[in-house]
């Protein structure tokens, strides 16, 4: 796939040096000086210097793309926020809440890197811990071989999860519906299993010295077509009218644009991941670029839209190609704080 993505890149230079050939061809069928139109011996051809311009732009995402195979993949990188909020009950100021997203446990083969994730996100000693979906590729199966080291992950106050559209086996053939039953089973069994709760279309409420702000979790919805649509945001938000300050945990972000902020204002922050930035992009303090912006208008990092806020995980693992380049694999850490 690399090999034939760099060769595009240089059939596209190639291309525009024929058609400036073929220009010049047509221009000296009406005119008599053609010694003019082409020289004899130029310091340097236009045809050759397109040539190695090809060469040096398909060198550029060529390597990129190794090097994120060989070390890219595993650049975890700790991204931390602060966010202020006026109506966060006062005994939650200050409260640190941590986030991964979309795991793709059957991508990983060895344990070893994943370790490293959760030594990192253990160090970060939150309040609160969030996977927001996208425990294996297709099977529950993937993840057997790293529950153990799943198990590790603590927080005071829990660790939630939900799940993401890979996590339903939609994506795997069945020989029979019950296979496919059985094995969303096992995967709940599993958040059992490594003391975390999984949410679906439900919703928790965390008490602090009196004070209480919700954690609601929704299956996943996405506003795609070829997404199936679980999520039932109005199950997941249920008698949450009491509740100052509510957390929307949901996998995809195009979730946010589509239903919540139409529909519920009571919303403050919701947590998704689901575009992976694509695995390939520019994602720096100065210019963030990924080729997913052209399907999703919220993808990586913080969105505002009046009081409420969307942050968009860039996820912790891969899928499709084995690597990353230039968006970096994410642990994302924030801290509330009430706004006076």
């Amino acid at each position: 796939m690399i090999i034939y993505l760099c060769k595009l890149l240089i059939v596209i230079f190639l291309l525009v040096d024929d058609l400036i050939r073929l220009g010049r061809w047509v221009v000296s069928l009406f005119t008599r000086d053609r010694e003019a139109i082409a020289p004899e011996h130029p310091q340097i051809t236009r045809s050759l210097f397109i040539s190695q311009a090809a060469l040096v732009v398909a060198a550029i995402p060529f390597a990129s793309l190794i090097y994120g195979m060989i070390y890219g993949a595993f650049d975890y990188k700790v991204r931390r926020l602060k966010l202020a909020f006026s109506n966060l009950p006062e005994a939650f100021n200050g409260l640190k809440i941590l986030q991964f997203s979309d795991m793709h446990t059957g991508s990983f083969v060895e344990s070893h890197h994943l370790q490293r994730a959760v030594d990192m996100i253990n160090a970060e000693k939150a309040d609160i811990i969030f996977f927001t979906g996208d425990f294996v590729n297709n099977k529950t199966e993937e993840i057997y071989p790293f529950v153990e080291v799943l198990k590790q992950i603590k927080a005071p106050m829990g660790v939630f999860s939900i799940l993401g559209n890979h996590d339903y086996g939609d994506y795997a053939n069945w020989d029979r519906t019950e296979d496919k039953v059985n094995n969303l089973a096992a995967l709940f069994e599993v958040n059992r299993n490594m003391g975390w709760d999984l949410l679906t279309n439900e919703n928790r409420i965390i008490t602090r010295n009196g004070q209480s702000i919700a954690i609601a979790g929704s299956e996943n919805w996405g506003s795609f077509a070829r997404f199936a649509k679980y999520g039932d945001l109005d199950k997941t938000t249920k008698n949450l009218d009491n509740i100052p300050f509510t957390i929307l945990l949901s996998h995809d972000p195009s979730h946010w644009d589509a239903q919540v902020l139409k529909h519920n204002p009571k919303i403050d922050l919701m947590l998704a991941g689901h575009t992976h930035g694509m695995q390939f992009g520019v994602d720096t303090k100065w210019l963030k670029w990924s080729p997913i912006q052209y399907f999703y208008k919220e993808w990586a990092g913080l969105y505002r839209k009046g009081r409420q806020y969307l942050y968009v995980n860039r996820g912790l693992g891969f899928l499709g190609y084995p690597g990353r380049a230039g968006i970096r694999p994410e642990i994302t850490v924030i801290q509330l704080t009430t706004k006076s």
